[in-house]
């Protein structure tokens, strides 16, 4: 099923746009033209960017009716995620084959994650909260520093309309799903506010099939608990911003998310069963305009928090705290040429809130400078990036990175693109210093990447074709042998990744494909595993999405598929492939109301992309919205 349903998409994904098509509508053409700026740190057309790209907004997040930020990240081009059991349970993004912590999560700005596990809770990132996601694929350390090796992401919350507009949101499912939500814009010229609360909660299911002895895996259970395991999501955003006069606009945004998750535990081990998780992000803003530059100064804190406990006993809790501030200067020095300059202050910290303190004796925050450089070149049909940063980590001391990208536009529509780019990421407080696993003496990854891009835009399709190559020295991962994390000598990357869309009778027709190719090259510490898979990543992924309106109605559908992958380094312990189909149909039933339906996971298939982990099997669900054009 899986190899039908890859195929298919690849197909459709290649051919597609050589078929005769209808001209896209006016909304189409100009998401065509959507303004990014993750990729740059300024804004620049999906059309002029130089780095692989995605955007996915409000738009294609309701149509989608996803349930997660997951749900939105799923098979697209380079992304890989692993779930450990549904909703609101642990989900890791890969990258471009790299590692989980290797990824670079932004919201509206603020760099997040936990600095002691160095991985992003994006399972408690509300969707509901979420206006636009930017996808970009491949380094950007020489914009953003330690973490970006295999990319950023970028979460954008909504911001208020002009007006004052209301939204509502009802809506249930299966494992009796409950969903609400509710939102107000109020907007003027001169000031706006907004704020939207969430809620959403799930029995779950039991999504943990145990391993013990010699495996000793998944829940470290030979018969887990028959129990559900469920998850609970409260969420509050509020934002604001003033301009007092022309040239000044001043913003800030605040997102909480509370949550509460059940999950497995072998009661014998002394194991948490129930974790209470908090992340918070505030951030603020202060952009000035002048006839040639902009200047933007920025500060924000991420929190993040988890209280672990097993029958109403607390257990253990950790909490990091990133805190960060920027200074930008964007200096337009001639027509078609742009010059960024700026300074970045960024300070982690591990809190640990009770008597278990295993970094009590150690370095439990550190303290990050610098400042990066960055030219921007139109030169008729070529255009040209060049970007350069030093920072300066009061742990691990300083790290130059850089980056080279160009791109020509040729006949037809064609633009063939090239990059190159190194990037860094130094070890988080976990693999420093947690007991039974850290390492003290570990060094940063460091790694070097080139990307060749060729694609094709007109105004019913585009397809774009990207091949990489990364290469990262001294990776961290956990050695067996030493029983702690350790720097592996090398780990060398190839993929490919191919993303299209047309619109075909009347149909929006989009599609991804990706090829991975992630190999340990360690000849040294780790010389039996040498050329294994890297593990968690499947080696062939694919998204096909299709959909269309009939007047007050629209239908679609989502195809996905995922290769095998291996759950070890010494790649004894496979994942299976597989393929879902999920539908789902929307009723406009009045002005500003509109009645959705979906089923997901349509053929009930068994799989896992953790190894003992169960993904769900056939669900339903019913919204109802309230949401004024």
């Amino acid at each position: 099923m899986f190899r039908t349903s890859l195929a298919t998409a690849i197909a459709l994904a290649v051919f597609l746009p050589s078929s005769p098509v209808h001209a896209q509508d006016a909304s189409d053409a100009d998401a065509l033209d959507r303004v990014v700026v993750t990729g740059t740190r300024t804004a620049v057309t999906v059309d002029d960017s130089l780095a692989p790209v995605e955007v996915i907004d409000r738009a294609e997040i309701e149509r989608a009716q996803a349930r997660s930020l997951a749900d939105l990240l799923r098979g697209r081009a380079g992304v890989n995620l692993v779930n450990q059991g549904g909703l609101g349970k642990l989900t890791t993004v890969f990258m471009r084959g790299t590692e989980s912590d290797h990824t670079l999560f932004l919201v509206d700005g603020v760099r997040v994650g936990s600095s002691t596990s160095g991985l992003t809770s994006i399972q408690d990132l509300p969707v509901e909260m979420i206006d636009r996601i930017e996808i970009v694929r491949g380094p950007r350390s020489s914009l953003y520093g330690s973490e970006a090796i295999g990319g950023v992401i970028q979460v954008f919350t909504r911001h208020p309309q002009s007006g004052v507009r209301t939204r509502f949101k009802l809506g249930g499912g299966s494992h009796n799903l409950r969903e609400a939500s509710a939102g107000l814009d109020v907007g003027f010229d001169r000031a706006w506010f907004g704020a939207d609360y969430a809620h959403q909660s799930s029995d779950g299911f039991q999504s943990c099939t145990g391993a013990v002895s010699p495996v000793f895996a998944g829940c470290f259970m030979e018969n887990p608990d028959p129990d559900n395991d469920g998850y609970e999501n409260n969420s509050v955003s509020l934002r604001a911003g003033i301009k007092p006069v022309d040239a000044l606009t001043l913003d800030a945004n605040v997102l909480r998310a509370e949550g509460r998750n059940e999950y497995d535990a072998e009661p014998a081990f002394g194991l948490p069963d129930l974790s209470r998780t908090l992340q918070q992000v505030v951030g603020g803003k202060a952009k000035y305009e002048l006839a040639r530059s902009t200047w933007t100064l920025s500060a924000g804190r991420n929190v993040d928090r988890s209280v672990q406990s097993r029958d109403n006993d607390p257990l253990g809790s950790f909490e990091s705290k990133r805190d960060g501030a920027s200074l930008q200067g964007d200096i337009r020095v001639a027509e078609g040429h742009l010059v960024t300059a700026g300074f970045d202050w960024a300070r982690d910290a591990a809190v640990i809130l009770d008597a278990f303190d295993p970094f009590s004796n150690v370095v439990r925050s550190r303290n990050n400078r610098a400042v990066f450089l960055q030219y921007q070149g139109d030169l008729g049909r070529n255009d040209v990036q060049a970007s350069v940063r030093h920072d300066d980590n009061e742990q691990f001391g300083g790290h130059s990175t850089g980056s080279l990208a160009w791109g020509i536009d040729l006949s037809h529509g064609l633009r063939v693109s090239a990059s190159a780019g190194n990037a860094f990421k130094a070890p988080t407080f976990n693999e420093l210093y947690f007991p039974f696993y850290g390492n003290p003496d570990l060094s940063p990854e460091t790694s070097d990447s080139f990307d060749i891009g060729l694609g094709q835009r007109h105004d019913a399709w585009h397809w774009q074709l990207d091949a990489y190559q990364t290469r990262i020295d001294d990776l961290i991962v956990y050695d067996s042998t030493l029983f702690m994390a350790n720097n592996l000598e090398q780990a060398r990357i190839r993929g490919a990744e191919l993303t299209a869309g047309t619109t075909l009778g009347g149909w929006d027709i989009t599609g991804a494909a990706s090829w991975l190719d992630p190999r340990n090259r360690s000849r040294t510490n780790d010389s039996e595993n040498y050329d294994k898979l890297l593990p968690r990543r499947a080696q062939k992924t694919a998204r096909l999405d299709v959909d269309r309106a009939f007047g007050d109605w629209r239908i679609g559908a989502t195809v996905i598929g995922e290769g095998r992958r291996f759950d070890d380094v010494a790649n004894t312990l496979e994942v299976a492939g597989f393929s879902t189909l999920d539908l789902r149909a929307e009723w406009r039933v009045a002005d500003a109301w509109t009645l959705q339906a979906r089923a997901s996971n349509v053929f009930d298939h068994d799989y896992e992309t953790s190894a003992y982990y169960a993904q769900a099997g056939r669900e339903y669900g019913l919204t109802l919205r309230y949401s004024p054009d």
